[in-house]
């Protein structure tokens, strides 16, 4: 067996039997692949129908230690009229979503094995074919090995002994934060399970260092630089100044999370609160520096935890799920932010393009109307020839 921890994992110990593991089911038919139709000596290139049914049923259930079936699903029909040979039913198990899973095995010229396997293991997801009987060579049935689930066979007090099952060869639930998965029979396998602070504190330094990091990036591009009177890109801007006191607030205030044991029908009180209030954060060794950064430290980290595991477990889960809502509003936020931001440009610039259009518009009017000053002025000028002409006749 082997074995895995979560954060909240208990520390404990658990002898069991692995009395049996988690198998599919599998049902095989022989077959005939392919014959010499035509006495050519040779086979034929198209696959032999194995059946005249136009259709075979896929029935979910479980197969009990009698080897008795009993249904406990909908059965699934399967048309198979368009290909009868075993490479075509396979296809079509594989097709029709039935639970199953189906191949041809070739055991020999012409011959061989049409295998049907369950989609998932545990003893509660076998199946049973109807309609393949008598199709195979020698009339034979399909031959099935039942799906199992694995067993863990343990002791209790008092000598009772119990057995656990699942469908898979893991198990959870034997004990809070702890997988066990299971490889073979085996008896009197032992599990410990100790708690590691080092690998806990290590999560939680990694929390304050990626909080830190955010804090400088943050300080990096909103930062204003008095000699030379420049900015950095976003120096005064609400949105990311905003987050920087949203992270340090959070540390600030101290934290409060949600009473698990609280309970609805009896009126809160201080033996039944609400809310957990688990106060300043310096009890994780997580404070604030006078540089406006975090600081861990992890010995003050290691005490707490040695002096209440299961409390520190709780409040802890409750910090890192307070710091993934927070991360998730900020990046609403700023896809807000940017959202809108972007629809501004794409405006401006559709402006820009706009009033281009309206430029040339404007120059192509005043072009004209210049060229048509031009002919007017031309005809004016002839007009006043013609006048001093006309004038000079006279006098």
């Amino acid at each position: 067996a082997t074995a895995s921890t979560s954060l909240n994992a208990t520390s404990g110990s658990l002898t069991f039997n692995v009395t049996s593991l988690a198998s599919k089911q599998s049902t095989t038919l022989p077959v005939t692949t392919f014959v010499d139709g035509d006495n050519d000596g040779k086979l034929d290139t198209t696959p032999t129908p194995i059946t005249g049914a136009t259709s075979i049923t896929v029935t979910p259930g479980s197969y009990d230690e009698n080897g008795y079936f009993n249904a406990s699903g909908d059965p699934k029909t399967v048309d198979i009229s368009q290909d009868q040979s075993a490479s075509g039913i396979a296809k079509a198990l594989n097709a029709a979503g039935a639970g199953v899973a189906a191949f041809v095995m070739n055991t020999g010229p012409g011959e061989g094995v049409l295998q049907i396997t369950s989609s998932k293991s545990g003893a509660g997801n076998g199946f049973q074919i109807d309609g393949l009987d008598g199709t195979g060579l020698g009339a034979a049935s399909p031959a099935t090995t039942p799906a199992t689930s694995a067993t863990l066979q343990m002791t209790g007090g008092g000598g009772t002994t119990y057995a656990v099952n699942s469908d898979t060869n893991t198990f959870t639930g034997l004990m809070a934060g702890v997988t066990i998965t299971v490889s073979k029979l085996e008896d009197n396998v032992t599990v410990d399970a100790n708690s590691d602070v080092g690998a806990v504190a290590n999560s939680f330094k990694a929390v304050v260092d990626a909080a830190n990091a955010a804090l400088t990036e943050i300080g990096n591009q909103t930062a204003y630089d008095p000699s030379t009177k420049t900015g950095s890109p976003l120096t005064g801007d609400f949105a990311v100044r905003n987050m920087s006191q949203t992270i340090l607030s959070s540390i600030s205030l101290g934290l409060s999370y949600p009473n698990d044991k609280f309970d609805p029908n009896q009126p809160e009180s201080g033996t039944n609160p609400k809310n957990i209030n688990f106060g300043s954060l310096k009890k994780f060794g997580i404070e604030l520096s006078d540089s406006g950064t975090l600081t861990f430290d992890q010995n003050a980290f290691t005490d707490a935890y040695n002096n209440d595991p299961a409390g520190i477990q709780k409040a802890g889960m409750a910090l890192g799920s307070q710091f993934k809502a927070t991360a998730d509003t900020m990046n609403t936020s700023l896809t807000s932010v940017i959202t809108g931001r972007n629809s501004d440009i794409d405006s401006l610039n559709d402006q820009i393009s706009d009033w281009d259009v309206r430029l040339s518009d404007k120059r192509q009017a005043l072009q004209k109307q210049y060229s048509d000053l031009e002919v007017a002025l031309g005809k004016l000028k002839d007009q006043s020839n013609w006048l001093q002409g006309q004038l000079a006749g006279l006098s």
